[in-house]
């Protein structure tokens, strides 16, 4: 679904001289390298070094949360007690790595434990009422959120009524009334004393894991060699990377020993969805991560049951183990199927009435779309029309509604202006979801759009192509590959690095894989292949003789038949 209307403004790197010597000098880092960190605002060496070479000792104390104490004392209680414990999680991934994670942890220790993730698609108001419930039936008296309970101070207060204690660890913004529990863990409260905002559900779970750990240990209740913490970070990082986790800061530690973790990782479910994705174990990347794995846990919540996403990654038996992959796979073909249907249907309303266009943001609804996948959907017309969406599937008179936008137009004070016209909202300034009645989803609509038109400017919702450096062929080598992947993880908010430079066209571009270019650049007698993907409908223009363009692309590795070899990713041209 490429728009071929839109024409992406370039905007190029502003770096001082100066700064781009001192970072060379320092660190004894590729100059091209070095020109990327100074572009993406870096303003110390300090930080730098911080982002370059941080390890697992520098995470933060998980002490820094100020309820950290209240939570460890009421769980070692319930773990001394033999109290059954219930885990309830959100049903996207990082709930249910969240809810795998100190499920697994705990029972490790020797508690008891059971988990409990709503099913997305049944229509109960409020889906804390379901785990009441369950907890009721199972004995639990404490509970303990992932995820999620920090807008659900209602639903809290039924538990504690009856003489249910409950632990919220959550990292969504929180609404006017806190839940009153034995403790919050979230570093987006008010007053949070976390220096870490942009931790995941996965994250936060992970810190009171940590923090239990430090208890036991240091109060010789468990000893230190019997817990490794390093075991859990594969699942720190599928979480972090699936929800959008900034990855700078703490979070990049994370997801960078997650990674290591996930390359090898011990669970049999994991491996088994690996290969259904058909991934290689070795060489998992976020962009994998975010582009195969996800969607297929995310299936679970949103069309079939989300409990089992919970055990694929905790499940120790290969039989069983196989049997879930195979099922996660039919559900993601059935997931594919839904939204390919509905794509289809939202883009040919939109060339039907391309005035959607002239406005600031979409506002789309219907009876007709699965509520399980407009999430990805809203994601992909966001992206694609460069525009703050909505995407809204109605059943039975009540819409449930995703919402996604771009970085000058933040999410939720638009969702608090307009809180009386929706049941409930949820989520972060980029990425948020809406209960709404049907008859109020029309005055939405126009409060939404009015408020885009008023505050983004006609440049806003062009796309922007951000450029990191320039580059000449003849630095394009391994050892500066070695310096880029310092760089790595990529993912939001570090996202990776584009270059540019000019070269020269060989000969015309080839048609791959149907929609896909490749392309032959030269440049000062050096010859490098550049893939476009996406771009086959550019070939026309290219085929005149002696081109010179003006690229942005991306260098990686392409390993091909045993022989390694520099490739581009192109990601945009302008013919000189």
């Amino acid at each position: 679904m490429v728009n071929p209307h839109h024409k992406s403004i370039w905007v190029y790197p502003e770096v001082d001289p100066n700064w781009h010597k001192t970072i060379v000098k320092e660190f004894n880092i590729h100059p091209v390298t070095a020109h990327i960190l100074a572009s993406r605002g870096f303003t110390s060496l300090e930080d730098i070094h911080d982002f370059l070479y941080a390890k697992l000792p520098n995470l933060l104390d998980p002490q820094l949360f100020q309820d950290m104490d209240k939570a460890v004392h009421r769980v070692v209680e319930a773990w001394k007690s033999k109290e059954n414990i219930l885990i309830y999680g959100d049903n996207d991934v990082d709930g249910i790595t969240a809810a795998a994670l100190l499920t697994e942890y705990l029972r490790f220790i020797g508690a008891n434990v059971f988990f409990y993730i709503p099913n997305r698609n049944s229509l109960k108001q409020s889906l804390m009422i379901d785990a009441l419930e369950y907890a009721i039936a199972n004995e639990c008296k404490l509970i303990i959120t992932v995820d999620c309970g920090i807008t659900a101070a209602n639903e809290i207060e039924e538990a504690v009524r009856r003489k249910i204690d409950v632990i919220v660890t959550d990292h969504h913004e929180p609404t006017a009334k806190l839940p009153h529990c034995i403790a919050t863990l979230n570093p987006k409260l008010i007053n949070s004393t976390y220096p870490n905002r942009n931790l995941t559900g996965v994250g936060v779970a992970f810190k009171l894991a940590h923090a239990l750990t430090n208890f036991l240990t240091s109060t010789g209740q468990i000893s230190s060699s019997k817990i490794d913490l390093k075991r859990y970070l594969d699942l720190v990082a599928l979480g972090t990377i699936s929800d959008m986790g900034s990855l700078l800061g703490e979070n990049r530690i994370l997801v960078r020993y997650g990674l290591r973790q996930l390359r090898k990782t011990k669970r049999i479910g994991l491996a088994k969805l690996f290969t259904v994705c058909e991934l290689k174990l070795g060489e998992i990347t976020p962009v994998d991560i975010a582009s195969k794995v996800a969607p297929r846990l995310n299936s679970l919540g949103r069309i079939a049951d989300p409990r089992k996403g919970v055990e694929l990654l905790l499940i120790r038996d290969p039989v069983a183990a196989e049997a879930l992959a195979k099922e996660l796979d039919l559900n993601n073909i059935e997931r594919q199927k839904i939204e390919r249907r509905d794509s289809e249907d939202i883009e040919e309303y939109i060339l039907k009435h391309p005035q959607i266009l002239k406005q600031r943001a979409i506002v789309l609804s219907s009876e007709k779309w699965h509520p399980g996948i407009i999430p990805i959907i809203t994601a992909r017309i966001a992206k694609q029309y460069n525009r703050p969406t909505v995407v809204i599937s109605i059943d039975q008179g009540l819409g449930k509604g995703s919402i996604r936008t771009i970085p000058e137009f933040p999410l939720l004070p638009h969702l608090r202006d307009n809180a009386e016209l929706l049941e409930n909202f949820g989520g972060h300034d980029f990425a948020a979801g809406l209960t709404i009645r049907e008859e109020n989803i029309d005055r939405f609509k126009q409060n939404f759009i009015h408020s885009a038109n008023t505050l983004l400017k006609e440049q806003d919702v062009i796309s922007k192509l951000q450029l990191d450096a320039k580059i000449n062929f003849k630095d394009l080598t391994f050892d500066f590959m070695e310096s880029f992947n310092l760089l790595e993880p990529f993912g939001n908010e570090n996202p990776v690095p584009i270059l540019y430079c000019d070269a020269k066209q060989i000969w015309p571009p080839k048609i791959v894989g149907k929609t896909h270019l490749k392309l032959y650049l030269e440049q000062n007698d050096r010859m490098l292949e550049g893939i476009a993907f996406g771009m086959a409908d550019k070939r026309p223009g290219l085929c005149k003789k002696n081109l010179t363009l003006h690229i942005a692309f991306t260098p990686h590795i392409n390993n091909f038949l045993n022989k390694s070899s520099i490739q581009l990713q192109v990601k945009d041209f302008q013919i000189i």
